[in-house]
């Protein structure tokens, strides 16, 4: 039964920039249908951050903030917690727990991002095979 993280997880990553607007971001996540942006810090030894609709609400929508006069910088959460493709999803369930966040990007070996999970994606997958513990 899939129940690793590479089974359920999103991809390819919706990556940003962190001087995009924040109404770039937010336009991108309506179409997209999607929760979350991944914000690339490159030259900073491969480090990203990320907004989330949640930061959308309370540091823009809850502020009065102008998302055309901010930029994703100035909103997101950095440096992000990455999760492992392998891992099983109470494993990665527990580590969203332990950190208090919805969502998880997912990185290979070599640091590289390669999905994301989310809450949502987890709880899809409880409804769609329940939750079994992995056979040791």
């Amino acid at each position: 039964m899939p129940n690793t993280v590479r089974d359920w997880m999103s991809s390819p990553v919706i990556v940003v920039d962190p001087d995009s607007s924040v109404k770039y971001a937010l336009t991108l996540m309506r179409r997209r249908k999607i929760h979350s942006v991944v914000v690339d810090m490159s030259g900073k030894n491969q480090t990203y951050g990320i907004v989330t609709s949640t930061d959308i609400r309370d540091k823009i929508a809850a502020t009065g903030r102008n998302p055309a006069e901010t930029t994703v910088r100035e909103i997101m959460s950095d440096p992000i917690i990455t999760g492992n493709p392998d891992w099983t999803l109470m494993e990665c369930s527990q580590k969203m727990q332990e950190h208090n966040i919805h969502h998880l990007p997912i990185a290979d070996e070599s640091g590289s991002l390669i999905g994301i999970l989310s809450a949502t994606d987890i709880f899809m997958a409880v409804e769609e095979t329940g939750w079994q513990e992995e056979d040791k």
